[in-house]
């Protein structure tokens, strides 16, 4: 199965697909002016780390900072796998009802370290805004709302999902980089996963065309997130 392009379908539970799109348009602009801001706030990051989190937050805050500071002569395929494995290996899934009392609730990217836990939205925009710090341009990746088959290629059971693409290319075949599986999988070697669509900070992608959505009826949600991450320095 290749991801681009990417043909649209409607989940079969919640979110809907019409929840997921208003969603991705407003985190799309969220996105893109997270990407316009220059440097994090380390220190600000640090002190707020340490009053919600204490100094175990405080120590993956500064792994983190140490992931992106070392990844300067790297590839961006060496980032990539780096950040997966970042992520992967130091939080634990967790739906946000019982993470955060909530049915949906997206945390920032110091609120997922904080808590070393996430779902799935969280997982890929943590790891999305790490590698934008790191200088992969926004262009080669997407995130990516799917239909996950859940219990084997046989079954009938399919869930929301969110994943994270890595484009070489504008038409190149994604690596999948999910917070399920811990290996990055070439979008056609993971039939489990049939594409909705697909945002960055650039846009929204259903088949080969970018198109928009209105995202008004979720604007105040999105900008309190927006205004959420900015005070915390990222």
């Amino acid at each position: 199965m290749r991801l681009h392009p990417i043909i649209l379908s409607r989940p079969t539970n919640r979110p809907s697909a019409k929840h997921c799109w208003l969603c991705a348009a407003v985190i799309a602009l969220l996105l893109s002016a997270l990407v316009a801001c220059a440097t994090t706030d380390s220190q600000k990051m640090k002190r707020l780390m340490e009053q919600r989190y204490g100094v175990d937050g405080v120590a993956l805050l500064e792994r983190w900072h140490r992931l992106i500071a070392d990844s300067d002569q790297q590839t961006p395929e060496q980032q990539i796998a780096q950040v997966n494995r970042f992520f992967n290996s130091n939080l634990s899934y967790t739906e946000d009802l019982t993470l955060w009392k909530k049915s949906d609730y997206w945390a920032t990217p110091l609120e997922t370290l904080g808590m070393r836990a996430g779902d799935c939205e969280d997982y890929a925009i943590a790891k999305y805004l790490t590698l934008l710090r790191m200088g992969v341009p926004s262009e080669k990746l997407r995130l990516i709302y799917v239909r996950a088959q859940v219990g084997g290629l046989q079954s009938k059971v399919f869930q929301a999902h969110m994943v994270l693409g890595y484009y070489p290319q504008p038409d190149a075949i994604p690596l999948i980089m999910d917070s399920l599986v811990p290996t990055l999988e070439p979008a056609n070697l993971r039939p489990d996963l049939r594409p909705v669509f697909s945002f960055n900070s650039e846009g929204l992608w259903v088949g080969a065309e970018r198109t928009t959505a209105d995202p008004t009826a979720r604007l105040s949600r999105w900008r309190d997130l927006l205004a959420r991450v900015e005070a915390e320095g990222f």
